[in-house]
Parts: structure tokens; sequence; C-alpha cells
């Protein structure tokens, strides 16, 4: 037998032998995360005052934002009812703001300012408060590492779905994307079709 060929069958052993080592170290990856349980948290207010303290004490408790909405709940009402997702891998913390309020008109300006801070849409909702009325309801999270150029944010309200076509494509053809829709009635807009677009 060659040099050449030992040599060669040599190189086709150890490339077998890496490969297994590989595909195991993959297959112990997988099943190390699967055994790792996700910790959830379920948060309910009917004050949205209060529903930002409970969002950030989840989020410096590792716990990250999954899903909300508002609605009457059996027991306690109108309510906001979030719930918070902790992986056990991940240990960043988490800051959230909450903006909420009764007049669309407002909200603009809200969600510019708090993209400015370093904060990126999540989600919303509308639902009736126990103290504030009928309110639109956004949620922003922290970036982990701020943008050097904040998302431009753009927010759409109007009561016919007509318009609301005409502004979605006036949008798009600036460059926003939609991010959130929501349909509810407000205290001072009616029943409006609310549009929620965002430009990097």
């Amino acid at each position: 037998m060659s040099y050449s060929t030992e040599t060669a069958r040599t190189r086709k052993i150890v490339a077998r032998a890496v490969f297994s080592i590989v595909a195991a170290s993959f297959a112990l990856s997988v099943a190390t995360a699967a055994d790792q349980p996700l910790d959830y948290r379920l948060l309910a207010t009917s004050k949205t005052s209060t529903m930002e303290k409970e969002l950030n004490e989840a989020g410096s408790a590792g716990y990250h934002f999954s899903k909300a909405m508002g609605g009457v709940t059996a027991n306690a009402g109108p309510e906001v009812v979030l719930v918070m997702v902790k992986d056990t891998v991940d240990q960043r913390v988490w800051k959230y703001r909450l903006l909420a309020t009764s007049r669309t008109s407002t909200m603009q300006k809200e969600l510019q300012q708090a993209a400015d801070d370093g904060y990126e849409y999540k989600e919303q909702t509308v639902f009736e408060t126990a103290f504030g009325g009928k309110e639109v309801v956004v949620i922003m999270e922290q970036l982990q590492t701020k943008q050097e150029r904040p998302s431009s944010y753009r927010l759409l309200a109007t009561t016919k779905t007509s318009t609301m076509q005409k502004e979605l494509q006036a949008a798009a053809a600036q460059g926003y994307l939609l991010v959130g829709l929501s349909v509810g009635k407000t205290a001072f807009g009616g029943d409006e079709v609310v549009a929620i677009l965002r430009k990097h």
C-alpha cells in the first residue's frame, strides 16, 4: 500500500470521526434546548396606569413580551391581559413603555417619542378600562442595542375603511410598513380603524 493511499484512508477516518462528534454535539444541544422549560407570567389589570409598572417588573426578571389583548373577563370585567415568557437560557432583561390614550390624534407623537428613546412597537389593542374609558393601548419594547437612527412611525385612524385603503397606499409609497391594526370604539373618535406603520 502506497503512502498516498494510506494518507487518504486516514483522512477519511478522521473526517468520519469529526462528523460523528459534530452530529452528536448538535443532537445534544437540541435535546438540551428542548429540555429547558419556558416560564410564563400573565398580567391583567383594568388600569393601564399600572400596566407599565408590571411590564417592567416582569421584564427586569427576564420575562419577554409575548401577546396582549383587551377585553372583558368573567370575574374582573374590562381588562388588558398580557402574557410574558421567560427563556431560562436567555438572561437578558427587557424594558417597556405602555402608551394609552382615548385620543388617537395624540398617539402619533407618543409613538415617535418612544422610538426616539430606543423603543420599538410590539402590540396594540383597544379596550374599555374601569376608569379611563375606551383607550387605544400600544406596547413598546426597548431595543437591546440602540439604533443609530430610530424608526419613524405613522398612525392612521379613520372611521371609513375606504379612506384607510387610500392612506395605507400613500404611506407605503413613502416606505412605511404596516406593523399593527386594531378596530374598536374610542371615546373621541367613535368606531375607528387604527393602523400603525413603521419605517426604519
